[in-house]
């Protein structure tokens, strides 16, 4: 599949000369005697020598380290690699190493700047306090906090005792913080009294004080910031850990059974963000680094890993429509973002809304847009270049919680092409595997990695033997990762998403991604957002269209007919669903996915019970024995 003979931008030639990326890519090819300094032929080699790749990052990154590693991959099995052996560093002083500060922006439209010094002062102000409480290296400190400066730094002053951080946003409710936070038995809870989103205040106190007391081996409840950073100046120690010591546990969405605790390393997961943003999001002094997200998603972990470019990251805590769908590009121009990190979801509105940030905000500084969370239409692409700005490069990027990272994402010297992302990442051994496990360009298939790299989980909590790891990603291919997404390598190098593998459509046997059709439904003036799912019917799989429409609009027999004549002539007439039933509301996970398998459980009859994993759990009620879906 070609996503379109012409890119939609290519860099200018000195702008690329000038990114880390060029200059890392020269470097490499003059030690490593590569044929040229093409990104292509650099991933290339990276794949094949993943150790002196890895090595090349480690130089690149040039860690602060209490003693540097015997080896760089000791043991290249899947699962089983062993990196940065014998190395002992700590996370936190790499990231505060060399930090720009913070910038605290809210609904109240007034941005505070937290310069570096007063960043490490409170951190080192918040590590005492939590020794106060007992906590030492191994101890699991949770957060139940927005986006703000509590996150950061309780996080920063966890990793620099050594302490495993974890974090969920506001917006879960008691039994979705206790499936997670009760798996890991924290010793102390930092968390937010009130906090504001669209426009109203939100009483918490209630919900900490259930989590609290249903927490087993809880010593403390840290809610008053002020006292937290209290007691005047404190110094400033970290922890020198063996590099899969764990920094933070993430959590699967948990829409189909009780969340996974993912377990993450120190060592790999910094060298990793360090490529993903030094490199390939070409993030440095001077920059400021923004991404909308909550404490619950990955992202987060991300933006926070920004500090160790140098950069200055802001922390956004509200609606991203609040008081208007342009609040984050007033933002951007005011603070002078350069860095815009955002989701599909969010451009739609963007645009359904009419708004075209280009004509009244002065972007001059912005010059790269991250988009994650779900795949980006050829349209979405389009849209960028001509409401937000014509020059820039648009990186959309995908990966998961599963690695707190990106298999793939954009590269600052190459084309940007619409549909497309741009770049399989470097050290990342992406494949297309058709159903005979033979890798395929040009065809879609299961996207499999085929070496090991740096931030793969150093394990699951609770799994002492390693099978649910091991399960999770390894049992379908042995010795290669199958990460559950249905991918298509293009002719440029790039990929495409076509959706979830495990949520894939096969009427008929035929293999179909949900994010075909979706792209092709949500460009319909009228459509708000849709979800398409596969529903067992008479020994065979038809296709399901739940779209949500404008306010004021009501689906009949000519838009469905309409629906199918641009799902036909877009893709095939196998993608024609068969079904197109218009809801409320689409169900979506706190980070802002979509649950196509929670639904397709509710029209098989299953019960969901981890609702609270939901950002609106109430929105599966509209599944239940749904009228049109009987015939």
């Amino acid at each position: 599949m070609t996503t379109g003979a012409e890119p939609l931008w290519t860099p200018d030639p000195a702008r690329a000369a000038r990114t880390r990326m060029a200059a890392f890519l020269a470097r490499v090819a003059d030690e490593e005697g590569l044929p040229d300094a093409r990104y292509d032929t650099v991933w290339s080699w990276s794949i094949q020598q993943p150790e002196r790749f890895w090595a090349q990052m480690w130089e690149e990154l040039d860690p602060l380290c209490e003693r540097a590693p015997e080896r760089v991959l000791a043991d290249p099995r899947m699962p089983g690699a062993l990196w940065f052996e014998g190395a002992r560093l700590n996370f936190a002083e790499n990231l505060l190493r060399r930090a720009g500060g913070l910038l605290l922006a809210d609904e109240s439209g007034a941005p505070q700047e937290i310069g570096p010094s007063e960043l490490r002062d409170q951190v080192a102000r918040c590590a005492r306090t939590l020794r106060g409480h007992g906590v030492v290296t191994g101890d699991r400190v949770a957060g139940f906090l927005p986006n703000g400066i509590e996150a950061v730094v309780g996080f920063l002053a966890a990793s620099s005792i050594g302490a495993i951080w974890s974090s969920c946003s506001p917006d879960f409710g008691t039994q979705g913080v206790l499936d997670r936070f009760g798996q890991i038995a924290p010793k102390v809870l930092v968390a937010r009294e009130r906090v504001r989103y669209n426009g109203k205040e939100i009483d918490l106190r209630e919900r900490v004080s259930d989590v609290a007391r249903s927490l087993p081996g809880l010593k403390a409840v840290l809610t008053d910031w002020n006292a937290v950073i209290a007691g005047g100046p404190a110094e400033l120690s970290f922890a020198a850990l063996p590099p899969d010591h764990p920094i933070y546990v993430l959590y699967s969405s948990g829409t189909t059974g009780v969340p996974k605790c993912i377990v993450h390393g120190a060592g790999g997961v910094l060298v990793n963000h360090a490529k993903e943003l030094l490199l390939h999001s070409d993030v440095g002094p001077g920059d400021t680094l923004f991404y909308y997200t909550t404490c619950g998603w990955m992202m987060w972990n991300w933006l926070v890993s920004g500090l160790l470019t140098g950069a200055r990251i802001v922390l956004y805590d509200g609606s991203p429509t609040f008081p208007d769908p342009g609040v984050l590009w007033r933002l951007a121009a005011t603070t002078g973002i350069t860095h815009f990190g955002t989701s599909p979801k969010y451009l739609t509105t963007v645009e359904k809304a009419g708004v075209r940030p280009r004509d009244h905000h002065d972007l001059g500084k912005l010059r790269l847009v991250l988009s994650t969370g779900s795949p980006l239409s050829p349209e979405q692409f389009r849209w960028v270049y001509d409401a937000v700005k014509s020059d820039l490069q648009l990186a959309s990027i995908s990966g998961g919680t599963d690695l707190v990272g990106c298999f793939m994402l954009g590269s600052p010297v190459d084309p940007v092409y619409a549909g497309e992302i741009q770049k399989r990442g470097l050290g990342m051994a992406v494949e297309a595997w058709d159903v005979n496990g033979r890798p395929v360009v040009g065809e879609k298939g299961e996207l499999v990695c085929t070496v090991p790299f740096p931030s793969m989980p150093v394990g699951f909590w609770n799994d002492p033997d390693g099978s649910k790891y091991r399960d999770a990603y390894f049992a379908h291919y042995p010795g290669a990762w199958r990460h559950g997404d249905w991918i298509e390598i293009t002719e440029h190098g790039g990929v495409i998403v076509h959706g979830r593998s495990d949520a894939t459509l096969n009427p008929g046997g035929v293999r179909i991604g949900t994010a075909e059709i979706d792209r092709v439904v949500e460009g319909v003036d009228g459509v708000v957002d849709s979800l398409v799912v596969g529903q067992d019917w008479k020994g065979d799989v038809r296709i399901v269209l739940f779209v949500v429409l404008a306010t004021g609009l009501a689906l009949d027999d000519r838009m469905r007919a309409d629906l199918r004549t641009r799902i036909r002539a877009a893709c095939t007439p196998r993608h024609v669903p068969e079904k197109i039933v218009q809801i409320a509301e689409v169900p979506r996970t706190i980070s802002g996915k979509k649950v196509e398998l929670a639904v397709t459980r509710m029209l098989r009859g299953d019960r969901v019970d981890n609702r609270d994993a939901l950002a609106n759990p109430a929105s599966l009620d509209q599944f239940v024995n749904l009228p049109e879906l009987l015939s």
